[in-house]
């Protein structure tokens, strides 16, 4: 018999067994638990957390990438990269970041603006990536740097390449240039973001900009180890970047630069096209400045000096500055009444001088008239008055309509530059839209001479006389030279053989035109009446080459270098009565008051195949301004036909 105390006794044991069991338990639990944890971590999650060690032992270095070049139609660079001395920092190698800071102070003469700026950037930076202390060393700042980096913990010498352009400010409005990527750079261009390190340089303007995601490149890629605490320990491997795309462009250099001196200490533009292929030859705009200046943050004086000029070196006035065309509007004028049958060429209209319309005076150019004039005359002479009556006659509507075939009021290089204006062809329901207002007949008059609402910009002008000149066919200007452009056999067949169905297989054969290049572009005829286009040309070459035309004293008597003109002034500002009785030479005339001067003209005359457009602003009369530089300009281009010829051949070849 078992007593009580015995019983107390049992019971102690059993809840001790009890706990010893579940303790027992659950330190299996635990250690099975523990076991199946770390297998899961050595075999399930190991690629796992493999890859979250590597990224904490491995880091990547990108090095700002090898941007492309610009070179001519021969080939020459013209926006191309140098050899370029840097000092980079790597703040997480640098012992003590300030004393660093003292010591580069002292050995590149820092002064303490640049120094703050410096220690700001590296705040705003994570420790690994590199800091640009400076991008543009001279090669005796570099040699000091590497005589002292064993004082200069973290510091690291770099010979990379930053952009050059040889022809300093005879390209600037064509090409623009690169400075450092802004924040909205980098927010709204996806290659840029991808592509951006510290001190990464951009296209800012011109075909920089716009061409930026084939020119940038890929970075160069250096991959590293480092140790527990962030330090580089060794290279693992490097990874070479791709240099950007070479954009050849259809410029001739020695044409630009001729351009350049013939705008010398003048503000305007001058532009010169192939007519049949719509190459652009030449493409200048005066003022101009280095675009070198930008390259590692121009100097703020000098920037003010830029920005303040009251010629706006600035604006690319070939492509976004908008003029009144003035008389060189003239022959468009005339062919669009031709072609819809308003007037016949042998209408005659007296000038006067002036004549009186519903209360207001709209004088021609010639204070006691021209007398009586025809329509060639009136072009060769540049008769307002004739042109008053023409534009009557034919309403503002249809003169809109022939402006824009001929590339009046729309882009010419599409979205080569992007501050390209279209420019303003008026129309009764365009000041309608824009102003909320009726159209009058006065209106109508001014634009018949090129005043008033209409604006061009001088290549719109350039395009309107290429395709006046090669016979009245639309044409495809271009800047960049596409491999894949038609032949000017293929060109000439087709202008020559409309409808398109014309041109059979027969003849593609007997053209020998590579399948490679044949594009079957649509050149069609801007023209009802081919005879029109003809009045227009002859009567062009009568205002050159005949006395009385508006730029006789300009001609040249020799066919190899013969062409055909037109004169165009345009008003800035409205002439009063008084001011016009005066009769003021220009050099009277404040320059801000004094018209712009313009011409237009083709050449050779017996086998066009260069267009030209040429704006002096303030210049006065284009005839006595404009014109003489055409001269000139015609005799250089034509010069160097056969060089650009004989290239052509050798690009083809080369295809």
């Amino acid at each position: 018999m078992i007593s009580g105390g015995e019983d107390s006794s049992f019971k102690k044991i059993k809840t001790i067994n009890r706990r010893m069991f579940i303790f027992s338990a659950a330190k299996a639990v635990v250690f099975f638990g523990i076991v199946g944890r770390l297998f899961s971590l050595q075999i399930n999650e190991n690629t796992k957390y493999l890859t979250l060690s590597d990224k904490n032992r491995l880091r990547e270095w990108r090095l700002a990438p090898i941007r492309g070049e610009f070179v001519d139609f021969y080939g020459d660079t013209i926006a191309g990269n140098l050899k370029v001395y840097q000092l980079h920092v790597i703040p997480e190698q640098v012992e003590n970041f300030k004393t660093l800071m003292v010591r580069l102070k002292d050995i590149l003469q820092l002064d303490n603006k640049k120094l703050n700026e410096l220690i700001k950037r590296k705040n705003r930076q994570k420790p690994w990536e590199t800091l640009v202390i400076s991008e543009n060393l001279t090669w005796d700042e570099f040699s000091k740097i590497n005589f002292y980096l064993h004082e200069l913990s973290g510091a690291k010498p770099v010979l990379t390449v930053g952009r050059n352009y040889p022809y300093k400010d005879n390209y600037t409005h064509i090409l623009g240039y690169v400075s450092e990527a802004s924040v909205n750079d980098i927010v709204s261009n996806e290659t840029i973001k991808k592509r951006n390190v510290p001190g990464l340089r951009v296209g800012k303007t011109g075909l920089e900009k716009s061409f930026e995601n084939l020119l940038i490149g890929t970075n160069s890629i250096q991959r590293y180890e480092v140790n527990a605490y962030g330090k580089r320990i060794n290279q693992i491997d490097f990874e070479e970047g791709k240099k950007g795309s070479t954009i050849k462009l259809t410029i001739d250099t020695e044409v630009q630069k001729f351009t350049s001196e013939l705008l010398k200490n003048k503000s305007g533009s001058i532009s010169v096209m192939d007519i049949y292929n719509g190459e652009i030859i030449a493409m200048n705009s005066s003022p101009s400045f280095d675009p070198n200046l930008f390259l590692y943050g121009i100097d703020k004086d000098k920037w003010r000096e830029i920005r303040n000029n009251p010629q706006k070196p600035l604006l690319n006035k070939s492509v976004s500055g908008l003029y009144s065309p003035g008389s060189t509007i003239k022959p468009l004028v005339a062919f669009s009444a031709l072609e819809n049958n308003i007037l016949s060429p042998n209408l005659k209209v007296k000038c006067e001088g002036k004549i009186e319309m519903y209360g207001h005076t709209y004088h021609c150019w010639k204070k006691k008239g021209h007398g009586y004039m025809n329509l060639s005359n009136a072009i060769k002479q540049s008769c307002d008055t004739y042109f008053y009556e023409a534009a009557r006659l034919l309403g503002v509507d249809r003169l809109n309509e022939t402006a824009k075939k001929f590339g009046l009021g729309d882009k010419v290089l599409g979205e080569n530059f992007l501050d390209e204006k279209k420019g303003i062809v008026p129309s009764t329901e365009w000041k309608k839209a824009a102003i909320g207002q009726n159209w009058y007949l006065g209106e109508t008059f001014i634009t018949g001479i090129g005043q008033g609402y209409i604006q061009t910009t001088p290549l719109q002008l350039c395009l309107m006389t290429a395709q006046f000149a090669n016979g009245g066919y639309k044409i495809y200007p271009k800047i960049v030279v596409d491999k894949n452009e038609d032949t000017l056999e293929y060109i000439k067949n087709k202008m020559q053989h409309q409808p398109e169905e014309n041109i059979t297989g027969d003849e593609k054969s007997r053209l020998n035109i590579n399948d490679k290049i044949y594009k079957n572009k649509n050149y069609k005829a801007l023209y009802k009446n081919k005879e029109n286009i003809k009045f227009v040309l002859d009567a062009m070459f009568r205002s050159t080459n005949e006395v009385y035309g508006t730029s006789f004293r300009s001609r040249i008597d020799d066919p190899k270098y013969q062409f055909a003109g037109k004169t165009g002034t345009s008003q800035v500002k409205r002439i009063t009565e008084e001011e016009r009785e005066l009769d003021l030479d220009i050099e009277q005339i404040p320059y801000k008051s004094r018209d712009h001067a313009l011409y237009i003209a083709f050449a050779p005359y017996k086998n066009p195949r260069y267009a030209i457009s040429i704006l002096i602003e303030h210049g006065g009369s284009g005839g006595k301004v404009a014109a003489p530089i055409a001269k000139k300009l015609i005799k250089f281009v034509i010069d160097r036909h056969d060089l650009r010829e004989n290239r052509r051949s050798q690009n083809m070849v080369n295809i």
